[in-house]
């Protein structure tokens, strides 16, 4: 058996529906969507149409189940300054932010977290991977505590 790991959100996505993959009977069973970091083209602070549609299904989940809250995270790569990382960073959680709120959830229930190049997911050559936000759920008592 060959296993073939994919990190492009638009290549995965198309996979699933491939291989029948249904949001909406996940979204039916009330199933926390798996996927929670998104990677951005450099200089990028935008959703995809894959990558919103997938945060919707967290926006989904989180209005299914009233006590859990989410922390986003943006980052950003180590190229150029770091006031304008953190800026972008900040963009990028914003985003995320902007459309869970759109979508019917409480702007209390999300906690939002820009670290800049600070918190690099590997190597910090490894622009690409460092670019990317994360939705990290949270316990009603760590997001009080928050």
């Amino acid at each position: 058996m060959t296993i073939l790991v994919l990190d492009n959100p638009e290549l995965i996505a198309k996979a699933a529906v491939a291989s029948g993959f249904n949001a909406a009977t996940l979204l039916a069973e009330g199933k926390r969507p798996h996927r929670i970091r998104f990677h951005y083209g450099f200089n990028k602070h935008a959703l995809d149409i894959s990558d919103r549609a997938i945060i919707r299904q967290h926006a989904v989940y989180l209005c299914q189940h009233p006590s859990a809250s989410v922390q986003i995270h943006g980052h950003s790569d180590n190229f150029g300054a770091e006031d304008y990382n953190q800026f972008l960073s900040r963009q990028r959680t914003s985003a995320v932010a902007r459309l869970l709120v759109e979508e019917g959830v409480a702007e209390s229930r999300i906690l939002a977290a820009s670290w800049g190049s600070a918190r690099p997911f590997t190597t910090p050559d490894d622009r690409a991977a460092n670019r990317r936000v994360e939705i990290e759920y949270l316990t009603h008592d760590m997001a009080k505590a928050l």
